[in-house]
């Protein structure tokens, strides 16, 4: 992403059209949507999510996400598997029929091999154990994002 450097004008409109520039500039980054139950999981995503320029959304549930505005210009999905109310995994299904473009990594902290199976199965791009490789997974985002 780009980095604006602090322009003083006296011409208003010319600020204007600097932070019209800057507007479009941030709304560009892709939307990286995070769902995890657990609080401390979702800030340290969302910390690291947009360390690298990216905008995170965190959400605390499944059902949360699902009716948001966000989910229709979300660019990627990191989801927990296990969470109260709908599941990651059922969340992927839902996702697959709404928004079957939207790459989905899943963290978890049961890494279970039947579980990793049946979500890349169905689609999904990465599966981590917790606590989560960030450069690893800063890699396979990038990668998910490149291929959408």
């Amino acid at each position: 992403m780009p980095i604006l450097h602090t322009v003083f004008v006296r011409d208003p409109l010319s600020a204007i059209a600097i932070a019209n520039v800057r507007t479009r500039l941030l709304s560009s980054a892709p939307i990286i949507s995070i769902v995890d139950d657990d609080a401390s999981v979702g800030a340290a995503m969302s910390s690291l999510v947009r360390s690298i320029g990216y905008q995170a959304c965190v959400f605390w549930s499944a059902k949360e996400f699902l009716t948001s505005s966000w989910l229709n210009v979300t660019s990627c999905l990191i989801a927990d598997v296990q969470m109260p109310g709908m599941s990651g995994l059922e969340l992927q299904d839902e996702l697959a029929v709404r928004r079957p473009d939207v790459p989905v990594i899943f963290i978890t902290a049961n890494p279970e091999e039947r579980i990793r199976k049946r979500a890349e199965a169905a689609g999904a791009v990465a599966f981590f154990g917790k606590p989560v490789d960030g450069h690893a997974l800063i890699g396979c985002l990038d990668a998910a994002l490149r291929g959408s």
